[in-house]
């Protein structure tokens, strides 16, 4: 194995990944500001469970609304999502895990009593922004 010993394909690679943002990423952006000009307040990038070691990209704690915005890439949208030509087996098998773990996800905070709110990064924020309005005033 090369010297770096790694899950990328080069170093190279594996700097770009590693720059890739967990938060603030500029399609949640696009959601929060829009979200806050419309009144809406929000938590950012916290755990909507304490038990459960996932974090929401906006929480809505009274109303018990959590918002996940994905990328077309990490979760493997239907309509965006590309397969890897390098390391393919590691990637496709990684981003399996994640739409696994957003299924998981999902299904533990309805049981908690959550609305979960999924979002595509490529989707728009003004219909995003829409869902969450209805949504929050809702509950």
């Amino acid at each position: 194995m090369a010297a770096y010993e790694s899950w990328a394909s080069s170093p190279a690679s594996r700097a770009v990944m590693q720059s890739n943002r967990r938060r603030d990423t500029s399609p949640e952006l696009a959601v929060r500001r829009l979200a806050h000009a419309r009144g809406l307040r929000y938590r950012v990038d916290v755990k909507p469970l304490p038990e459960l070691n996932r974090r929401a990209d906006l929480v809505f704690t009274r109303p018990k609304v959590a918002v996940f915005i994905d990328g077309c890439y990490w979760h493997g949208c239907p309509v965006h999502g590309t397969a890897a030509k390098t390391n393919a087996d590691y990637w496709s098998a990684k981003i399996k895990r994640n739409r696994e773990r957003d299924s998981e996800t999902n299904e533990r905070l309805s049981d908690a009593g959550w609305l979960v709110l999924r979002a595509w990064e490529h989707d728009d924020p003004e219909k995003i922004v829409a869902r969450l309005i209805e949504a929050v005033r809702t509950r």
